[in-house]
């Protein structure tokens, strides 16, 4: 059998096939391949014959020649016999091209313009995916005119492939394309860029890739979605693995979202959750949702009166694993009520035998569970405030409410996305 070294889907799709004796038998419409190897092996052509309308498919063992011009078979046309596409076989135009795939690397959804096909040990089979404008424009017929186009310029683009092996398998039995990734390459991505990957896929990819990822990794990037596509992805993924997701939710996100559940799985996944998790959602859903109760977070540092700033370092070093931000730090007496505040620049430049209280501010900027949405606002945006304390009647220091919250809250989605991190 003779092929050229490599060829693309999208030129073997407009060849003319001829049988032995170099008669016409039909165009080629699709090519199967067999799943199971890194690349898999082409295994036949599906022809329509001239006039005909049904298809024709054909072993690739009856394949005398590949080129640019023509496939010539080793058969004369009346020989030629159906061979069926089998089981552990894809059809690449049917259920490959125009289908979605994750490119780690570049970070985002891509779709697949082209495949490459290519020899390995003497035999066809499928390479990579050509994701990238030029194997559009190649499928397109314009591949030509784009590069002289592109030459007046001084430039040659290369064609964007992602390697098979790398990228994705197929489910011969629903004959759709599914994500392969890797889970090391997925866990290393900022939060942010998984969140947009996933954010591309269709809804049943998207549950399944999450429902592969650790429970941290898988949090994290949820936390960087809209509030509909969390709610949407809580929804596909089991009832164990939507608890384990709320555990490492920062609490008042994870409130946010059971309080759209219906009751009876709502309840479901609190039962499921570690129980120090689920009793801060309980408390939290105490209280309305635009209130200061509704948003704050249980997760801040406090430290007690009276300590020098050294120790409140090393209390600080064991508390902050458990805290959304530690910017400020709160300063509390023996009845865990609010006397003070400082940053943590504050005790970083304090000697290291100086109390806390006497570098604490005590004029502490507060709100109340019930203070509204509009309010906390206002009162983080007068006082330039990265967070504000949540005290009760008696002053004893519930949570915070920190300014991410409430730009998740009055700022339109479009803003949002424009806007630096600020945790």
């Amino acid at each position: 059998m003779v092929f050229y070294a490599e060829a693309f889907l999208s030129d073997l799709l407009k060849v003319t096939v001829l049988d032995r004796n170099r008669e016409p038998v039909g165009q080629v419409k699709d090519v199967a391949v067999r799943l199971g190897d890194v690349f898999p092996l082409v295994t036949r052509i599906i022809v329509r014959p001239r006039g005909r309308r049904e298809l024709l498919p054909l072993p690739w063992s009856v394949v005398r020649s590949v080129s640019p011009e023509a496939i010539v078979l080793n058969l004369p046309k009346s020989e030629l016999q159906p061979s069926p596409v089998q089981k552990d076989e894809i059809l690449l135009v049917e259920s490959v091209l125009d289908k979605q795939i994750v490119d780690v690397e570049g970070r985002r959804v891509v779709k697949v313009n082209d495949l490459k096909l290519g020899s390995i040990g003497g035999q066809l089979r499928l390479l990579a995916a050509g994701v990238g404008t030029r194997s559009l424009l190649r499928r397109l017929n314009l591949e030509g005119p784009a590069l002289r186009i592109w030459s007046w310029f001084g430039r040659r683009p290369h064609d964007r492939l992602i390697s098979w092996e790398h990228v994705h398998s197929l489910d011969p039995a629903s004959q759709q394309l599914h994500l392969d990734l890797d889970r090391e390459k997925l866990h290393r991505l900022n939060p942010a860029d998984l969140a947009d990957i996933l954010g591309e896929m269709s809804a049943p990819d998207r549950a399944r890739v999450v429902s592969s990822l650790d429970d941290e990794t898988a949090a994290a990037a949820m936390q960087e979605m809209d509030l509909d596509l969390q709610r949407e992805l809580l929804d596909a993924v089991d009832d164990e693995k939507a608890a384990d997701i709320l555990d490492e939710i920062a609490p008042d996100d994870a409130a946010d979202l059971v309080a759209d559940l219906p009751k009876e799985r709502a309840d479901e996944l609190l039962a499921l959750m570690e129980p120090e998790e689920a009793r801060d959602v309980k408390e939290l859903l105490r209280y309305p949702g635009d209130s200061a109760g509704g948003l704050m977070t249980p997760e801040f540092v406090s430290v007690p009166s009276g300590m020098t700033a050294q120790e409140a370092i090393g209390y600080l070093r064991k508390a902050a694993e458990e805290a959304e931000t530690i910017y400020y730090c709160y300063v509390v007496d023996d009845g865990n009520r609010l006397v003070g505040v400082f940053s943590l620049r504050d005790l970083i430049v304090a000697p290291p035998t100086k109390v806390i209280d006497e570098i604490m501010e005590r004029d502490v900027v507060t709100v109340s569970p019930d203070t509204s949405l509009e309010e906390t606002a206002a009162l983080i945006t007068r006082y330039n405030l990265v967070a504000i304390p949540v005290v009760d009647e008696d002053r004893r220091i519930l949570g915070i409410v920190t300014v991410d919250d409430v730009i998740d809250e009055v700022l339109p989605a479009r803003w949002k996305k424009s806007l630096p991190r600020v945790f």
